[in-house]
Formats: C-alpha cells, structure tokens, sequence
C-alpha cells in the first residue's frame, strides 16, 4: 500500500549526492530502475530526471520493518529513502555520475506502486515507436528522451536571457486569428458566437509581430506554438515551436549579427560548442550552382558541376536532348568510389527517379585510366577527356551525372550527394556546420496558379537594386530573405520586410492580389502602415529542428515531450477524435459523415 509523505522533504536529487556527501544523512526520492536482492542485502538503482543512484538496505542499518517494504519493491515503484552517503564498497562504476557512491538506507516509503510496464525504461529503446508513443507518459522516463527535453528548457532560457540583454520584450500575440489561405493550409476553429465564422490557428505570429512593430515595441521575441496542417515528415508536426522575434530601424546585417551572438550563446552554453564567428554566408544561386540545395550540407564535398558547354555538341541523345529542352547536364565526382559495384549504382540511378530524374549516367575511371561507363560510347576521346577533366576527375573516381530541367537535375544530384554522404558515413553528427544564405529569389512562379506567388511572404523587401525588376521581370528580383541553416537542414529564416505602401501595392499587383483583396486578407497591417511604420526585419527558429540536431536525433519527435505521429494524430490521448452532437449543434455545424460510421470503422 502506498505511504503519505508525512512531512519528508527531499534533501538531494539523485545526481546531486556526491562524494563530498560522504558520511551525511539524505533524502532522495525517485523511480526504482533495478532491483537486485542478494539475500540479506538488497541492492536498488534510484533514478529521478538527474541520472541514478544506487541505495543498499540490510535489515541491521534499517530495520525489520523498512527491510520487508524492500523486499516487495518492484521496478518503476516509486519510493522515497532516507540514508547516509557511503564510498561505495564494490567497484567503482565510471559509467554513473555517483559511480563511486552509494546510500546505505535506514528509512524506506513506498509512495507509489506500479505495474509491469509494458517496455523497458531504457536509454536507446529498442521498443517500436508507435508503442511507446501510445504510453508516452512512460517513455518521456527514459534517461535520453528527459536529457532532450533538459537541453530543449537550457536552450529556451538561455534565449530569453540573451534577447532580455539585447533590449528584447517578450510579448504574447494571439492563437485565435483571421486565416490569410496564402502558404500552407490553415487549422480552422468554427466559433460558436459568430456561426458560419473560423478562427485560423497561426502559421506564424507574422502579421502581429509585424504590427508591434509599427506600435514602437522596437525589439520583440516569443517563444511560440504554430500550427500547420500539412503532411508530416521526420522533422515536420502539425503543431511546433518558434523563437520569434522581430526588430526595428534594422537592416540584413543587424539580424545576422544579433542571431550569430544568440546561436554562439546558445550552443556554447547548452552543449559545449563553440561557433566561430562570422558564420560563412552564401547566396541562393551560388548555393544552387555548387550544391542543388538552398540548405546545403558543407560537412563534404561532391559539389555540383555544370559540364552543358562541354557536353552540348556530343552524341549523347539524353545529354543534347535536355539542352534543346533549355535544360542542363550536370555531375557530382564521387571521389574514390570508381569501384562501387554495378548493383549500387543502380540504386542510385533508382533514387535520383524519385525526385522526378528520368535517369543517372555514370563514368568510373579506372585505376589504369580507362573508362567503364554507361554513355561513353557516345563521345570521342577528346568529349571523354574534357568532361573528365571538367569534373576534376582522376583514377578511382566515380562521375555521376543528371540532363533535365534545372528544376530537376538540382533536386536530383542535391539529393544524390547527401545519400552518397550517407551510405559513405559522412555526415558527423558531432560535427556542427552553420551557413547563412541569403538572395532568396522574391518569387516563384505556379503553374497550377498561373501568377507568381511569394517565395517566402507577400511582405519581404526586394533587394534595392532589383526594385525596378518588379515592372519588367519579377522572376529576377532577389529577396532580402535569409535562412540559417545546419548541416543541411534549415532552422531558421527571415527577412527585412516591405514598409512603404508603393513598393507593397506594387507586390501585390505582381502577386495578382487586386487591392480589394489585398485589404480583404491584410486590411488591418495596410491600415497600421497608414500611421507611421519603422523599417522593420525578423526572424524565427524552428526550435524542434534546432534540438534535434543539437541531440544528435534523427527525428523531431525524441525532442517534443508529447508529439503527433504521421497522420497528425496522438496515439496516447487519441486526438483527433469524435464530440458529441450537442457540442456540433452549438457551433451550428452538421457533417456530410455519420459519425457511427466513423466509431465503426
């Protein structure tokens, strides 16, 4: 039966006992990881959110009493020991933080038991994932997923301690908004005062933060939920956090510079890395030409090469075939790979048709010079030496080529070249490499649309020199749009954003908004600009991402404490999930489902 805790208070966590403790009385209360009874002497790992510690109890130190509760204790019981810290008697376990202590118990209460868990509490859990989300309460016990989500409140406090001294406020902006169906789609909320009416859960805080600007807040930050309901992925949720913020009488280089001090900040005070300062920067279309990516690796090489020059007169059908077509021909130089075998190059060549290549060429140089190819008889000798050459190749090298739309050959050898990275063990998880790029393109052109749509939102400065672009050739107009980016992956992005009203009716003609529209969607920012507006910039983190690759996890899911599966649901609570008729009565909403089909199916 459970005990009360009767006035105990604990003294120590269980980590914070150390040897300095040695001879002292402590009290310390957690979770029962092992259990080990040795006959006459019992032996229990301890374990609260700090780490374990071992506890012994002998019937002559704690009594007839406490030993017999000891007897019966199981693990996952949660219990609360009252002993004095000891050198440890047997080998020292340097695997432990207090490997070289223990507690020789004199007092022992039961405070809750617990049943057979139905997977071990374990670090690196073998258990299949969907099991322990649906007892995620359980799993959130183990010791790597709790030091995730320790690191995850280091990096939030660390954040608003650096913002705090940099003249931030951090200052709340709505969850309940107007939905603007420009990006992804929306989360509605039906309201049940305003029938037929929706709340839309934000995708960002984008147009508040934006608004306190033109208010004077002059430096804001949040850290904040936003909610888009898109397809999932491993670094994807329907909910997730941002560290928002947003900062007036700025340009470019304020924000890069602030957020290059906050990232040194954070990594050096959260995980003990140190990041140099200036952090490399590199523009959009460098970044295309050189990696197919806007967030390219640069952990390794294997950079894109464009080989159209060399390549266009050949009589190679695929190669001159994708020229005429006002595509290109480019390559990636595997190097020291000219002896993967012919049945890995074929799973290549079936990876690149996933991101839409019809196809890959290969050309292995061998040891001796020679080639072994699956186009090379197409091209003369001097084709052959020059598109070597050209790719920097030299004997043991593998050239792996793609000829399509540039559209299609950069997300085809982007992805290529982290696979390769992959399969090779290249890319190092201890191993932290930062890139600014910046240039964004202002917009991108939908063909399903048939208009340009913002490349990043309707509110982003053009570059100053690309202004006059908007009237003759708005695909050309460079953004003044940043992203951050880590080892390939994008944490975070922003831009300076657009404040006088000409250069804003002007985005919005070239975005085919008619003004009546423009201010149906936007009205109440286009009626604060009419007040006086600073020139204003921002930026915001996806913090789920910025965890998982300071932890060094694969998915974003091991650093949020309670997070959707890939269907958007959550298999512990079941979200989404049916209300009753009355609550769909009150809002005024009848489904085109019966919802006894739903319980059935």
């Amino acid at each position: 039966m459970a005990e009360a805790m009767k006035g105990l208070q604990r003294s120590h966590r269980c980590t914070e006992v150390t040897n300095k403790n040695v001879g002292e009385t402590v009290t310390v209360m957690g979770w029962v990881q092992k259990y080990r009874n040795k006959g006459g002497i019992i032996f229990i790992d301890l374990r609260d959110r700090s780490g374990l510690l071992q506890i012994i109890f002998e019937e002559s130190d704690c009594g007839a009493e406490n030993f017999a509760k000891a007897e019966k204790i199981r693990s996952e019981f949660v219990i609360a020991v009252v002993g004095k810290v000891e050198a440890r008697s047997g080998g020292i376990n340097e695997n432990l933080a207090t490997g070289d202590i223990e507690i020789r118990a004199t007092e022992l209460r039961v405070l809750s038991e617990a049943e057979t868990p139905p997977f071990p509490i374990e670090e690196e859990s073998k258990t299949k994932e969907d099991l322990r989300l649906k007892y995620r309460y359980l799993d959130l016990r183990r010791p790597d997923i709790q030091k995730n989500m320790i690191l995850r409140s280091k990096v939030a406090t660390v954040t608003r301690q650096f913002l705090a001294e940099e003249g931030f406020l951090e200052i709340e902006t709505p969850v309940l908004t107007k939905s603007t169906p420009e990006g992804a789609r929306d989360y509605l909320v039906p309201s049940r005062v305003h029938p037929g009416n929706f709340y839309a859960l934000p995708q960002s805080p984008q147009i508040f933060k934006q608004l306190l600007m033109v208010s004077g807040y002059d430096r804001y930050f949040q850290i904040v939920k936003c909610f888009r309901d898109e397809d999932l992925r491993a670094d994807r949720q329907p909910e997730f956090t941002q560290i928002d913020m947003e900062l007036s009488f700025v340009d470019v280089e304020d924000v890069l510079d602030v957020n290059e001090r906050l990232l040194k900040k954070m990594f050096e005070e959260a995980i003990g890395i140190d990041v140099p300062l200036p952090i490399q920067r590199m523009t959009y279309a460098e970044a295309m030409e050189r990696f197919g990516s806007d967030k390219p690796d640069v952990r390794f090489g294997f950079e894109l090469k464009n080989v159209s020059e060399v390549v266009k007169d050949c009589g190679f059908s695929v190669f001159t075939g994708a020229l005429g077509n006002g595509g290109s021909v480019r390559g990636i130089n595997a190097e020291g790979q000219g002896d993967m075998p012919r049945k890995k190059i074929d799973a290549l060549v079936s990876f690149v048709k996933d991101y839409g290549a019809k196809g890959l060429a290969y050309l292995a140089i061998e040891a001796d010079g020679s080639y072994k190819s699956s186009f090379a008889k197409f091209l003369t000798e001097e084709e052959l030496k020059a598109l070597v050459e050209a790719m920097s190749g030299k004997p043991g090298d593998l050239l792996l080529f793609a000829a399509d739309e540039d559209d299609v050959v950069f997300a085809a050898l982007g992805a290529l070249r982290i696979e390769i990275a992959k399969n090779l063990g290249l890319l190092l998880k201890d191993e932290y490499k930062f890139l600014w790029i910046t240039e964004f393109p202002l917009l991108e052109y939908s063909k399903e649309e048939n208009r340009y749509t913002a490349k990043h939102h309707p509110f982003t400065m053009p570059m100053d020199e690309d202004l006059h672009l908007l009237d003759t050739d708005p695909g050309k107009v460079r953004a003044k749009a940043y992203d951050i980016t880590l080892n390939g992956t994008e944490i975070g992005g922003g831009s300076v954003r657009i404040y006088q009203n000409d250069v804003q009716e002007k985005m919005f003609e070239v975005l085919g908004f008619t003004k009546e529209r423009a201010y149906e969607q936007f009205g109440f920012l286009l009626n604060a600009f009419k007040y006086g507006v600073p020139p204003h910039a921002g930026l915001a983190y996806g913090l789920d991402r910025l965890i998982m690759l300071m932890a060094k996890e694969d998915s974003i899911r091991d650093v949020i404490a309670f997070p959707k599966v890939k269907d958007a649901s959550c298999l512990m609570s079941e979200a989404p999930n049916l209300v009753e008729d009355k609550q769909l009565k009150e809002l005024e909403i009848g489904l085109t489902i019966d919802q006894n089909y739903i319980w059935n199916k």
